[in-house]
Protein backbone atom coordinates (compact mmCIF):
# COMPACT_ATOMS: atom_id res chain seq x y z
CA UNK A 1 0.00 0.00 0.00
CA UNK A 2 1.85 3.12 -1.19
CA UNK A 3 0.03 6.30 -0.35
CA UNK A 4 -2.88 5.07 -2.35
CA UNK A 5 -6.04 7.09 -1.93
CA UNK A 6 -7.36 10.43 -3.12
CA UNK A 7 -7.46 11.73 0.42
CA UNK A 8 -3.76 10.91 0.76
CA UNK A 9 -2.45 12.30 -2.49
CA UNK A 10 -4.44 15.50 -2.87
CA UNK A 11 -1.91 17.20 -0.65
CA UNK A 12 0.82 16.08 -3.00
CA UNK A 13 -1.05 17.37 -6.03
CA UNK A 14 -1.72 20.71 -4.36
CA UNK A 15 1.62 21.19 -2.69
CA UNK A 16 3.54 20.14 -5.79
CA UNK A 17 7.23 20.92 -5.53
CA UNK A 18 8.44 22.99 -2.59
CA UNK A 19 10.75 25.86 -3.39
CA UNK A 20 11.72 29.01 -1.55
CA UNK A 21 9.91 32.09 -2.81
CA UNK A 22 13.20 33.91 -3.16
CA UNK A 23 14.28 31.46 -5.85
CA UNK A 24 11.50 32.72 -8.08
CA UNK A 25 13.22 36.07 -8.55
CA UNK A 26 15.34 35.40 -11.65
CA UNK A 27 16.91 37.42 -14.46
CA UNK A 28 16.83 35.14 -17.49
CA UNK A 29 13.65 33.85 -19.11
CA UNK A 30 13.43 30.06 -19.32
CA UNK A 31 13.93 28.57 -22.78
CA UNK A 32 14.39 24.82 -23.01
CA UNK A 33 16.23 25.02 -26.33
CA UNK A 34 18.91 27.38 -25.00
CA UNK A 35 19.62 25.42 -21.82
CA UNK A 36 22.88 23.54 -21.46
CA UNK A 37 22.84 19.80 -22.15
CA UNK A 38 23.34 19.17 -18.42
CA UNK A 39 20.30 21.29 -17.50
CA UNK A 40 18.09 19.59 -20.11
CA UNK A 41 19.21 16.14 -18.92
CA UNK A 42 18.49 17.17 -15.35
CA UNK A 43 14.90 18.10 -16.22
CA UNK A 44 14.35 14.86 -18.17
CA UNK A 45 15.71 12.72 -15.34
CA UNK A 46 13.49 14.39 -12.77
CA UNK A 47 10.45 14.17 -15.04
CA UNK A 48 11.00 10.41 -15.45
CA UNK A 49 11.56 10.04 -11.73
CA UNK A 50 8.42 11.97 -10.79
CA UNK A 51 6.36 10.04 -13.34
CA UNK A 52 7.52 6.64 -12.04
CA UNK A 53 7.07 7.54 -8.37
CA UNK A 54 3.56 8.92 -8.86
CA UNK A 55 2.67 6.12 -11.30
CA UNK A 56 3.46 3.60 -8.55
CA UNK A 57 1.22 5.54 -6.19
CA UNK A 58 -1.55 5.90 -8.76
CA UNK A 59 -1.76 2.13 -9.27
CA UNK A 60 -3.31 1.76 -5.80
CA UNK A 61 -5.07 5.10 -5.47
CA UNK A 62 -8.24 4.06 -7.30
CA UNK A 63 -8.78 0.76 -5.50
CA UNK A 64 -7.56 1.23 -1.93
CA UNK A 65 -11.02 1.65 -0.38
CA UNK A 66 -12.35 -1.25 -2.47
CA UNK A 67 -9.39 -3.44 -1.50
CA UNK A 68 -10.01 -2.72 2.17
CA UNK A 69 -13.71 -3.52 1.78
CA UNK A 70 -12.74 -6.77 0.06
CA UNK A 71 -10.58 -7.57 3.10
CA UNK A 72 -13.61 -7.28 5.35
CA UNK A 73 -13.13 -3.74 6.61
CA UNK A 74 -16.26 -1.66 7.24
CA UNK A 75 -16.42 2.08 6.55
CA UNK A 76 -15.52 3.00 10.12
CA UNK A 77 -12.44 0.77 10.05
CA UNK A 78 -11.40 2.22 6.69
CA UNK A 79 -11.70 5.69 8.18
CA UNK A 80 -9.62 4.66 11.18
CA UNK A 81 -6.88 3.32 8.90
CA UNK A 82 -6.66 6.60 7.02
CA UNK A 83 -6.65 8.33 10.40
CA UNK A 84 -3.56 6.28 11.29
CA UNK A 85 -1.91 7.53 8.11
CA UNK A 86 -2.77 11.16 8.84
CA UNK A 87 -1.61 11.04 12.45
CA UNK A 88 1.64 9.28 11.52
CA UNK A 89 2.39 11.87 8.85
CA UNK A 90 1.56 14.65 11.27
CA UNK A 91 3.84 13.22 13.96
CA UNK A 92 6.75 12.46 11.62
CA UNK A 93 6.81 15.37 9.17
CA UNK A 94 8.23 17.93 11.60
CA UNK A 95 11.11 15.89 13.05
CA UNK A 96 12.09 14.55 9.63
CA UNK A 97 11.71 17.93 7.90
CA UNK A 98 15.36 18.91 8.20
CA UNK A 99 16.84 15.44 7.89
CA UNK A 100 17.34 15.69 4.13
CA UNK A 101 19.35 18.88 4.59
CA UNK A 102 21.60 17.11 7.09
CA UNK A 103 22.34 13.70 5.56
CA UNK A 104 21.36 14.24 1.93
CA UNK A 105 18.18 14.21 -0.17
CA UNK A 106 18.88 10.95 -2.01
CA UNK A 107 19.29 8.67 1.06
CA UNK A 108 16.18 10.13 2.69
CA UNK A 109 14.12 9.56 -0.45
CA UNK A 110 15.44 6.00 -0.77
CA UNK A 111 14.35 5.40 2.82
CA UNK A 112 10.91 6.70 1.89
CA UNK A 113 10.73 4.20 -0.98
CA UNK A 114 11.71 1.39 1.40
CA UNK A 115 8.90 2.48 3.72
CA UNK A 116 6.46 2.36 0.77
CA UNK A 117 7.65 -1.13 -0.19
CA UNK A 118 7.22 -2.35 3.39
CA UNK A 119 3.70 -0.92 3.48
CA UNK A 120 2.86 -2.79 0.26
CA UNK A 121 4.24 -6.08 1.59
CA UNK A 122 2.26 -5.70 4.82
CA UNK A 123 -0.91 -4.86 2.92
CA UNK A 124 -0.58 -7.82 0.57
CA UNK A 125 0.13 -10.22 3.42
CA UNK A 126 -2.92 -9.71 5.60
CA UNK A 127 -6.58 -9.01 6.19
CA UNK A 128 -5.99 -8.24 9.88
CA UNK A 129 -6.91 -4.71 10.95
CA UNK A 130 -3.86 -4.27 13.21
CA UNK A 131 -1.40 -5.26 10.49
CA UNK A 132 -3.19 -3.04 8.01
CA UNK A 133 -2.89 -0.19 10.51
CA UNK A 134 0.87 -0.80 10.58
CA UNK A 135 0.87 -0.69 6.78
CA UNK A 136 -0.85 2.69 6.83
CA UNK A 137 1.62 3.92 9.46
CA UNK A 138 4.44 3.08 7.04
CA UNK A 139 2.60 5.08 4.37
CA UNK A 140 2.60 8.10 6.67
CA UNK A 141 6.26 7.53 7.48
CA UNK A 142 7.11 7.41 3.77
CA UNK A 143 5.06 10.55 3.09
CA UNK A 144 6.90 12.43 5.84
CA UNK A 145 10.26 11.35 4.43
CA UNK A 146 9.30 12.25 0.84
CA UNK A 147 8.31 15.80 1.75
CA UNK A 148 10.75 18.25 0.20
CA UNK A 149 13.60 15.79 -0.49
CA UNK A 150 14.34 15.39 -4.21
CA UNK A 151 12.32 18.54 -4.87
CA UNK A 152 15.03 20.59 -3.19
CA UNK A 153 17.72 18.54 -4.98
CA UNK A 154 16.09 19.34 -8.33
CA UNK A 155 16.00 23.10 -7.73
CA UNK A 156 19.53 23.32 -6.38
CA UNK A 157 21.06 21.21 -9.16
CA UNK A 158 19.10 23.08 -11.84
CA UNK A 159 20.33 26.45 -10.55
CA UNK A 160 23.90 25.14 -10.64
CA UNK A 161 23.48 23.92 -14.24
CA UNK A 162 21.56 27.02 -15.40
CA UNK A 163 22.54 30.00 -13.24
CA UNK A 164 20.02 32.86 -13.06
CA UNK A 165 17.47 31.04 -15.26
CA UNK A 166 13.85 31.11 -14.12
CA UNK A 167 13.22 27.74 -12.43
CA UNK A 168 9.41 27.96 -12.43
CA UNK A 169 8.90 26.54 -15.97
CA UNK A 170 11.23 23.67 -15.11
CA UNK A 171 9.16 22.97 -12.00
CA UNK A 172 6.01 23.05 -14.13
CA UNK A 173 7.47 20.39 -16.44
CA UNK A 174 8.19 18.16 -13.45
CA UNK A 175 4.75 18.80 -11.98
CA UNK A 176 3.09 17.81 -15.26
CA UNK A 177 4.99 14.51 -15.23
CA UNK A 178 3.84 14.10 -11.63
CA UNK A 179 0.16 14.58 -12.55
CA UNK A 180 0.34 12.34 -15.64
CA UNK A 181 1.95 9.57 -13.58
CA UNK A 182 -0.83 9.71 -11.01
CA UNK A 183 -3.55 9.78 -13.64
CA UNK A 184 -2.19 6.95 -15.82
CA UNK A 185 -1.42 4.89 -12.72
CA UNK A 186 -5.00 5.34 -11.52
CA UNK A 187 -6.41 4.21 -14.87
CA UNK A 188 -4.20 1.10 -15.01
CA UNK A 189 -4.76 0.40 -11.31
CA UNK A 190 -8.49 0.29 -11.94
CA UNK A 191 -8.14 -1.75 -15.14
CA UNK A 192 -5.93 -4.51 -13.73
CA UNK A 193 -8.52 -6.01 -11.30
CA UNK A 194 -11.06 -6.29 -14.12
CA UNK A 195 -8.53 -7.87 -16.50
CA UNK A 196 -6.49 -10.07 -14.17
CA UNK A 197 -8.77 -10.35 -11.14
CA UNK A 198 -9.91 -13.84 -12.17
CA UNK A 199 -6.33 -15.08 -12.19
CA UNK A 200 -5.73 -13.59 -8.74
CA UNK A 201 -8.89 -15.23 -7.38
CA UNK A 202 -7.85 -18.65 -8.68
CA UNK A 203 -4.52 -18.23 -6.92
CA UNK A 204 -6.27 -17.40 -3.66
CA UNK A 205 -5.71 -13.62 -3.69
CA UNK A 206 -8.02 -10.61 -3.84
CA UNK A 207 -8.70 -9.22 -7.30
CA UNK A 208 -7.28 -5.90 -6.09
CA UNK A 209 -3.97 -7.45 -5.13
CA UNK A 210 -2.90 -7.33 -8.77
CA UNK A 211 -2.80 -3.52 -8.58
CA UNK A 212 -0.72 -3.70 -5.40
CA UNK A 213 1.71 -6.20 -6.92
CA UNK A 214 2.10 -3.91 -9.93
CA UNK A 215 2.75 -0.97 -7.59
CA UNK A 216 5.33 -3.07 -5.73
CA UNK A 217 7.16 -3.77 -8.99
CA UNK A 218 7.16 -0.14 -10.09
CA UNK A 219 8.28 0.99 -6.62
CA UNK A 220 11.30 -1.31 -6.89
CA UNK A 221 11.96 0.32 -10.25
CA UNK A 222 11.80 3.75 -8.59
CA UNK A 223 14.40 2.60 -6.07
CA UNK A 224 16.76 1.37 -8.80
CA UNK A 225 16.23 4.47 -10.96
CA UNK A 226 16.96 6.72 -7.97
CA UNK A 227 20.15 4.80 -7.21
CA UNK A 228 21.37 4.95 -10.81
CA UNK A 229 20.12 8.26 -12.19
CA UNK A 230 20.07 10.66 -9.22
CA UNK A 231 23.52 12.04 -8.45
CA UNK A 232 24.24 13.83 -5.18
CA UNK A 233 27.49 14.53 -3.38
CA UNK A 234 27.52 12.25 -0.32
CA UNK A 235 27.07 13.95 3.03
CA UNK A 236 28.17 12.67 6.43
CA UNK A 237 25.41 10.74 8.19
CA UNK A 238 24.32 13.05 10.98
CA UNK A 239 22.37 10.93 13.46
CA UNK A 240 22.16 13.78 16.03
CA UNK A 241 20.17 15.76 13.43
CA UNK A 242 17.36 13.24 13.73
CA UNK A 243 17.36 13.47 17.54
CA UNK A 244 17.42 17.25 17.29
CA UNK A 245 14.45 17.16 14.91
CA UNK A 246 12.33 15.19 17.35
CA UNK A 247 13.45 17.38 20.24
CA UNK A 248 12.35 20.52 18.38
CA UNK A 249 8.80 19.33 17.66
CA UNK A 250 7.25 20.76 20.87
CA UNK A 251 9.04 24.07 20.30
CA UNK A 252 7.89 24.31 16.67
CA UNK A 253 4.31 23.56 17.63
CA UNK A 254 4.43 26.07 20.50
CA UNK A 255 5.95 28.85 18.38
CA UNK A 256 3.51 28.29 15.53
CA UNK A 257 0.53 28.13 17.89
CA UNK A 258 1.53 31.35 19.64
CA UNK A 259 1.96 33.04 16.26
CA UNK A 260 -1.54 31.99 15.21
CA UNK A 261 -3.11 32.98 18.52
CA UNK A 262 -1.54 36.43 18.30
CA UNK A 263 -2.85 36.85 14.74
CA UNK A 264 -6.66 36.45 14.69
CA UNK A 265 -6.73 36.30 10.89
CA UNK A 266 -4.51 33.22 10.94
CA UNK A 267 -6.53 31.64 13.75
CA UNK A 268 -9.78 31.99 11.83
CA UNK A 269 -8.22 30.76 8.57
CA UNK A 270 -6.65 27.68 10.15
CA UNK A 271 -9.85 26.79 11.97
CA UNK A 272 -11.77 27.07 8.70
CA UNK A 273 -9.25 24.85 6.91
CA UNK A 274 -9.58 22.22 9.64
CA UNK A 275 -13.38 22.13 9.14
CA UNK A 276 -12.83 22.06 5.37
CA UNK A 277 -10.70 18.89 5.62
CA UNK A 278 -13.14 17.35 8.10
CA UNK A 279 -15.80 17.57 5.39
CA UNK A 280 -13.89 16.76 2.21
CA UNK A 281 -11.42 14.07 3.27
CA UNK A 282 -14.14 11.44 3.93
CA UNK A 283 -15.57 12.06 0.46
CA UNK A 284 -12.20 11.62 -1.20
CA UNK A 285 -11.43 8.42 0.70
CA UNK A 286 -14.66 6.42 0.46
CA UNK A 287 -16.26 7.60 -2.77
CA UNK A 288 -15.22 4.42 -4.69
CA UNK A 289 -17.20 2.26 -2.25
CA UNK A 290 -20.24 4.46 -2.87
CA UNK A 291 -19.88 4.54 -6.66
CA UNK A 292 -19.05 0.88 -7.35
CA UNK A 293 -22.60 -0.47 -6.73
CA UNK A 294 -23.78 1.85 -9.52
CA UNK A 295 -21.56 -0.01 -12.01
CA UNK A 296 -21.55 -3.39 -13.70
CA UNK A 297 -19.06 -5.71 -11.99
CA UNK A 298 -17.36 -6.49 -15.28
CA UNK A 299 -15.94 -3.00 -15.70
CA UNK A 300 -16.55 -1.25 -12.35
CA UNK A 301 -12.91 -1.03 -11.31
CA UNK A 302 -11.82 0.27 -14.71
CA UNK A 303 -14.39 3.07 -14.54
CA UNK A 304 -13.31 3.96 -11.00
CA UNK A 305 -9.71 4.19 -12.20
CA UNK A 306 -10.73 6.52 -15.03
CA UNK A 307 -12.80 8.66 -12.65
CA UNK A 308 -9.85 8.85 -10.25
CA UNK A 309 -7.63 10.12 -13.06
CA UNK A 310 -10.33 12.63 -13.98
CA UNK A 311 -10.38 13.72 -10.35
CA UNK A 312 -6.69 14.66 -10.48
CA UNK A 313 -7.05 16.59 -13.71
CA UNK A 314 -10.19 18.33 -12.42
CA UNK A 315 -8.31 19.59 -9.37
CA UNK A 316 -5.54 20.86 -11.64
CA UNK A 317 -8.13 22.58 -13.85
CA UNK A 318 -9.67 24.19 -10.76
CA UNK A 319 -6.26 25.51 -9.72
CA UNK A 320 -5.89 26.94 -13.24
CA UNK A 321 -9.29 28.65 -12.96
CA UNK A 322 -8.65 30.01 -9.47
CA UNK A 323 -6.90 33.29 -10.47
CA UNK A 324 -9.65 34.05 -12.99
CA UNK A 325 -12.39 33.41 -10.43
CA UNK A 326 -10.49 35.53 -7.91
CA UNK A 327 -10.64 38.46 -10.34
CA UNK A 328 -14.44 38.12 -10.42
CA UNK A 329 -14.35 38.77 -6.66
CA UNK A 330 -11.93 41.70 -7.24
CA UNK A 331 -9.06 39.63 -5.82
CA UNK A 332 -10.66 39.52 -2.40
CA UNK A 333 -9.26 36.09 -1.58
CA UNK A 334 -11.29 35.58 1.59
CA UNK A 335 -14.53 36.24 -0.27
CA UNK A 336 -13.45 33.85 -3.04
CA UNK A 337 -12.70 31.19 -0.44
CA UNK A 338 -16.03 31.68 1.34
CA UNK A 339 -17.87 31.30 -1.97
CA UNK A 340 -15.87 28.14 -2.79
CA UNK A 341 -16.67 26.57 0.60
CA UNK A 342 -20.36 27.42 0.29
CA UNK A 343 -20.51 25.92 -3.20
CA UNK A 344 -18.69 22.81 -2.00
CA UNK A 345 -21.25 22.32 0.77
CA UNK A 346 -24.11 22.31 -1.74
CA UNK A 347 -22.27 20.15 -4.26
CA UNK A 348 -21.27 17.66 -1.55
CA UNK A 349 -24.91 17.17 -0.57
CA UNK A 350 -25.85 16.79 -4.23
CA UNK A 351 -23.05 14.25 -4.70
CA UNK A 352 -24.17 12.27 -1.67
CA UNK A 353 -27.62 11.56 -3.07
CA UNK A 354 -26.69 10.61 -6.63
CA UNK A 355 -27.88 7.10 -7.47
CA UNK A 356 -26.82 6.85 -11.14
CA UNK A 357 -23.21 6.78 -12.26
CA UNK A 358 -23.55 9.51 -14.93
CA UNK A 359 -24.98 11.95 -12.41
CA UNK A 360 -22.44 10.95 -9.78
CA UNK A 361 -19.44 11.43 -12.08
CA UNK A 362 -20.76 14.77 -13.35
CA UNK A 363 -21.24 16.15 -9.84
CA UNK A 364 -17.93 14.65 -8.69
CA UNK A 365 -16.06 16.49 -11.45
CA UNK A 366 -17.67 19.77 -10.38
CA UNK A 367 -16.75 18.97 -6.78
CA UNK A 368 -13.12 18.30 -7.74
CA UNK A 369 -12.83 21.51 -9.74
CA UNK A 370 -14.06 23.54 -6.75
CA UNK A 371 -11.50 21.77 -4.56
CA UNK A 372 -8.81 23.02 -6.94
CA UNK A 373 -10.25 26.54 -6.92
CA UNK A 374 -10.13 26.71 -3.11
CA UNK A 375 -6.42 26.03 -2.67
CA UNK A 376 -4.88 29.24 -4.00
CA UNK A 377 -7.04 31.78 -2.06
CA UNK A 378 -6.31 30.02 1.23
CA UNK A 379 -2.56 29.99 0.55
CA UNK A 380 -2.61 33.65 -0.52
CA UNK A 381 -4.25 34.74 2.73
CA UNK A 382 -1.83 32.72 4.84
CA UNK A 383 1.32 33.96 3.11
CA UNK A 384 0.12 37.57 3.31
CA UNK A 385 -0.14 37.29 7.10
CA UNK A 386 3.38 36.03 7.91
CA UNK A 387 6.94 37.21 7.42
CA UNK A 388 9.60 35.12 5.71
CA UNK A 389 11.18 34.23 9.05
CA UNK A 390 7.82 32.80 10.22
CA UNK A 391 6.70 31.18 6.98
CA UNK A 392 8.05 27.67 7.51
CA UNK A 393 6.70 27.58 11.05
CA UNK A 394 3.23 28.59 9.90
CA UNK A 395 3.23 26.10 7.02
CA UNK A 396 4.14 23.40 9.52
CA UNK A 397 1.21 24.41 11.72
CA UNK A 398 -1.12 24.46 8.74
CA UNK A 399 -0.04 20.94 7.82
CA UNK A 400 -0.58 19.77 11.39
CA UNK A 401 -4.05 21.29 11.66
CA UNK A 402 -5.17 20.00 8.27
CA UNK A 403 -3.93 16.49 8.99
CA UNK A 404 -5.68 16.56 12.35
CA UNK A 405 -8.90 17.91 10.82
CA UNK A 406 -8.81 15.30 8.07
CA UNK A 407 -8.21 12.46 10.54
CA UNK A 408 -11.00 13.63 12.86
CA UNK A 409 -13.40 14.01 9.95
CA UNK A 410 -12.63 10.51 8.71
CA UNK A 411 -13.38 8.99 12.10
CA UNK A 412 -16.57 10.97 12.70
CA UNK A 413 -18.01 10.70 9.19
CA UNK A 414 -16.87 7.09 8.86
CA UNK A 415 -18.78 6.21 12.04
CA UNK A 416 -21.93 7.90 10.73
CA UNK A 417 -21.56 6.12 7.38
CA UNK A 418 -21.32 2.75 9.07
CA UNK A 419 -24.32 3.34 11.36
CA UNK A 420 -26.54 5.04 8.80
CA UNK A 421 -25.28 5.36 5.21
CA UNK A 422 -22.69 7.14 3.10
CA UNK A 423 -25.16 9.76 1.77
CA UNK A 424 -26.17 10.66 5.32
CA UNK A 425 -22.52 10.84 6.40
CA UNK A 426 -21.50 13.10 3.52
CA UNK A 427 -24.51 15.33 4.14
CA UNK A 428 -23.52 15.63 7.79
CA UNK A 429 -19.98 16.40 6.65
CA UNK A 430 -21.32 19.25 4.51
CA UNK A 431 -22.25 20.99 7.76
CA UNK A 432 -18.52 21.34 8.45
CA UNK A 433 -18.17 23.15 5.13
CA UNK A 434 -20.95 25.53 6.13
CA UNK A 435 -19.08 26.23 9.37
CA UNK A 436 -15.88 26.82 7.36
CA UNK A 437 -17.72 29.24 5.04
CA UNK A 438 -19.14 31.15 8.02
CA UNK A 439 -15.67 31.45 9.57
CA UNK A 440 -14.27 32.80 6.30
CA UNK A 441 -17.12 35.32 6.08
CA UNK A 442 -16.08 36.52 9.54
CA UNK A 443 -12.59 36.79 8.11
CA UNK A 444 -13.91 38.84 5.17
CA UNK A 445 -15.41 41.35 7.59
CA UNK A 446 -12.24 41.47 9.67
CA UNK A 447 -10.01 42.06 6.64
CA UNK A 448 -12.35 44.81 5.46
CA UNK A 449 -12.08 46.55 8.85
CA UNK A 450 -8.30 46.20 8.85
CA UNK A 451 -8.14 47.74 5.38
CA UNK A 452 -10.02 50.89 6.48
Amino acid sequence: MAEGAPGLVRGIVHIGIKVDAAMMATDIEFSYGTLTAAARRHIRVFQIHQFLDRFAMGLTVAVVALALTDRGMDLFQISLLFGVYSLTTMAMELPFGGLADSIGRKPVFLTAVVASVISLVLFLSTSDFNVLALSFAFIGFGRALRSGTLDAWFVETFKAAAPDVDVQPALAKAQWANAVGLALGAVLGGLLPDVLGGVATRLGFSIYDVSYVASFGVMLGVFVFTMVAIFEKPRPMNVPALRHGFARVPTVIKDASLLALRHPTLSILLAALAFFLMATNPVEVIWPTHAKPMLDDGYANTVIGIVTATYFFSIAFGAFLSPHISRVFKRRHALTLAAAFACLAGVQIALAWQTEIIGFVTVFIVYSVILGVSETPASSILHRCVDDRQRSTMLSLRSLIQQLGGALGLVLVGAVAEVYSTPVAWSVGAVFLVVAAILILVLVKRLAVDAE
